[in-house]
Parts: structure tokens; C-alpha cells; sequence
């Protein structure tokens, strides 16, 4: 593997941030405060066992080639490669910041990358860990699975949600919790200590909140036609409906939803069906038709849509960001979210083949707080982009195999 790396701005401040998370967390209040990393006691504040802790994000890239189940993970602070064990037929890969989940037609395997972010809110830590293959959800054919600190919800395409338990999943047991009862549309969500879900009420998707029991506890007054996408953000869970979105939120247990609508009529093929973001951020990116980009701002909530050219993927860091859409010229562009301009571009990124792919192989870009990643899988390459820096190629890195899915945790 051939690696090109400019200096990135974690480095310099990597001693600064080891000093303030070890003075944020000695003087957090109201938690299990333990004494810091440099006390004599045996478990520092955020100790986990088997994990080292680290001053800077341990971002790691998931990568898998569907057509012979090569496996890899590319260690975005070491530019190590770790190889994983073989998936075949993989047609999706999702992650909840440290898990990647490959669905194939037979089920969905789970790989542990070893890297994950918890945020305490005024401070976060950052781990790391040997990357380890789970093994395979249970009767989850083209499931979804939706994730927090406690519970993993596996819906299949029947409606039916099966949760597992986080904690034995990071100790690398597939232990399932419960099978909820009754069947519901669209994946379930867990959050603020609930689950959120659509059930369907005479014809109509209902927004339902359950307990980790799948007991019924609220029903918010708030339907959803067509409801599809889905994304967890600092306000809320968004939720995609034909007509907008709805943000659900939580406070003192009490559970709200509040609808975002599109400025005017959308047609189908133009509506928001999926949602990219920085994980937590609360501007969220969705395809709107094959030349133009949904920009969600939740704290605003404002729908913007930016006319690009024909579209490959699209995300955003948020706030003072650009949005970031990679095209079928193979270059990534860049566009002011608040005025539609183009303010930057790269060049060509992916090979011809990339970027004529189908949409089970097409590319994606990985975002984090400094950092895009975009995969061109036919040239066996990724690219990390300072997004910052007009679009700057800071490194890539050559592989052994195409990644044609990926994914990036740590985050």
C-alpha cells in the first residue's frame, strides 16, 4: 500500500486535548467520576477494559469487495491494513460508529473495527481496539439495523425487530435481548432510552415510542406517508416522510414530534429517501433527483436545494461547511450551501468504471470533523480530502483489493 500524508491538525493538538480530557473528566459531576488516567488508582475515568484510550479520533475505514468477499480495514492513523474475515455478495454496508454491518442476501455479518468515539457532552474519549469479527445476526435478510450505547435493533424487511444487547456485542457475543411483538414499517430506532418506530394505524404509518420491552408508551400525534430515511441527530431523530421530515425529541422523558415540511409540493423521485451527515451533526445531505441535493438544517428547520451536476453521492460536515458532492465527472465538488455557488473541485478522482457503477457499488464519501474520504473502487484507491482547504487531496492510499463498500468509524 503506497500512503501520501500531509500533516494533519489532530497531531499538534493531541498533548493539549490529553490534558483537557483528563481535567474535564476529574471534575465531572453527577457521573461515576473516577480518578484521572495519571492517579495511582487501577481504573482511570473511561477505562475499558481490552481498549486503549487516545488524545485524537482513531478513525478506521471499513472496506469490502462484494465480488470475492475481501475484507479490509484501513487504519486512518497508522495507514496500517487490517484484513477481515471474507463477506461475499455484500450489496450494502452500514456502521453505527464502530460496528460495520454487511448485508448480503443470506444475512448481515458483523465486524467490530475497533474503533468508536463516547461523547460525555462536554468532553468525549476516543478508543481503540483489535478489530474482530462478530458473526452473523440471525434471520436478518436486507435487514436494517439501528444502534445506541445499550441496544441493537434488527428489523427485516417483514417489520419484525429483534434487539440485541450493545454490551454483549463489544465483547464479541451475538446475544439477542428480545423479539418486539407486532411488525413495523421501516427500521427501529433506538433513543433516549426508547425505541422509535412507524406502525401502521387503518392505512396511515403512526409514530409509535416504545420501551426496550416493546411496550407502547407514547404515541405522538404525528403521522408519516411514505416515511424512508433516517438520521440521529444533537436535536433529535429525523425521520423522512413524502412530505418532509419529522423531528422527534426527548425531554424529562416526554416524547415530541415536529414537522419539517418541504416548502411546496415534491415530486416522488425528487423526495429525500436517505439521509448523510457527520455523524451527530444537525445538517443532514439527501439526493433530491438525479442533479440536485437536499440540505436539511434542523436547527433552522430549512429545507435547501442545491442544483448540482448529476449526482454520485453528497454529505456535509454541517454548520460553515460546504456541501460536498461527488459527480459522475469523478471529480468532488464543492457548493455554499447557503447560496448554491460552486466554490471548489477537484480532479478526477475515480476511474471511468467507478463512476458508471450501479447504485449497490456506487462510491460514498466518509466525512468527520476534518476529514472526506471518497472510495474509487475500480482504481483500488481512497482518497482523504481536506474539505477545509479547498478541497486539498491530503493523502490516498493504495489497496489490494477495490473497495467497493465502505464505511468509516471512530467517529
Amino acid at each position: 500500500m503506497t500512503v501520501r500524508r500531509n500533516v494533519t491538525p489532530w497531531a499538534s493538538a493531541a498533548l493539549v486535548l490529553t490534558a483537557l480530557l483528563a481535567t474535564s473528566c476529574a471534575r465531572e459531576k453527577g457521573n461515576d467520576a473516577r480518578p484521572a488516567a495519571s492517579s495511582s488508582s487501577p481504573t482511570a475515568h473511561g477505562y475499558v477494559a481490552g481498549a486503549k484510550e487516545a488524545a485524537e479520533q482513531q478513525s478506521r475505514l471499513i472496506l469490502n469487495d462484494p465480488a470475492d468477499g475481501a475484507g479490509r480495514i484501513l487504519d486512518l492513523i497508522t495507514g496500517k491494513v487490517h484484513k477481515t474475515d471474507r463477506v461475499e455478495d455484500a450489496y450494502r454496508l452500514g456502521t453505527d460508529g464502530r460496528f460495520g454491518y454487511l448485508h448480503t442476501s443470506d444475512g448481515t455479518h458483523v465486524l467490530d473495527s475497533g474503533a468508536w468515539t463516547v461523547d460525555h457532552g462536554d468532553h468525549v474519549h476516543y478508543y481503540s481496539a483489535p478489530v474482530r469479527d462478530v458473526g452473523e445476526f440471525a434471520e436478518s435478510r436486507r435487514a436494517q439495523v439501528r444502534s445506541d450505547v445499550v441496544v441493537t435493533a434488527v428489523t427485516d424487511t417483514a417489520g419484525k425487530s429483534v434487539l440485541y444487547d450493545r454490551g454483549k456485542l463489544e465483547k464479541g457475543e451475538m446475544a439477542s435481548s428480545r423479539t418486539l411483538a407486532g411488525t413495523y414499517t421501516g427500521a427501529v430506532v433506538p433513543y433516549g432510552e426508547r425505541l422509535l418506530a412507524f406502525a401502521d394505524e387503518g392505512g396511515t404509518s403512526q409514530l409509535v415510542v416504545l420501551d426496550r420491552k416493546g411496550s407502547r408508551v407514547a404515541t405522538p400525534d404525528a403521522d408519516c406517508e411514505e416515511p424512508r430515511g433516517d438520521a440521529v441527530t444533537r436535536r433529535g431523530v429525523v425521520l423522512g416522510c413524502a412530505d418532509g421530515a419529522l423531528l422527534v425529541s426527548a425531554k424529562n422523558g416526554a416524547f415530541t414530534a415536529e414537522k419539517i415540511p418541504y416548502s411546496g409540493e415534491v415530486p416522488a423521485k425528487e423526495r429525500a429517501a436517505s439521509f448523510r451527515q457527520r455523524p451527530g451533526s444537525d445538517t443532514l445531505t439527501a439526493p433530491a433527483g438525479k442533479d440536485a441535493v437536499w440540505v436539511l438544517d434542523v436547527t433552522e428547520r430549512t429545507w435547501t436545494r442545491v442544483d448540482t451536476g448529476p449526482v454520485l453521492a453528497a454529505t456535509t460536515a454541517g454548520e460553515g461547511s460546504p456541501l460536498l458532492v461527488l459527480e459522475t465527472d469523478g471529480s468532488l465538488h464543492g457548493y455554499d450551501i447557503a447560496t448554491g455557488k460552486h466554490i471548489a473541485r477537484t480532479e478526477p478522482l475515480l476511474t471511468e468504471k467507478t463512476r458508471s457503477g450501479t447504485d449497490a457499488g456506487a462510491p460514498v464519501i466518509e466525512i468527520d470533523r476534518s476529514r472526506a474520504y471518497v472510495n474509487d473502487a475500480r482504481g483500488k484507491k481512497v482518497y482523504e480530502i481536506d474539505y477545509n482547504d479547498e478541497l486539498r487531496v491530503a493523502r490516498s492510499f493504495d489497496l489490494d483489493i477495490e473497495p467497493v463498500l465502505m464505511a468509516e468509524t471512530g467517529r
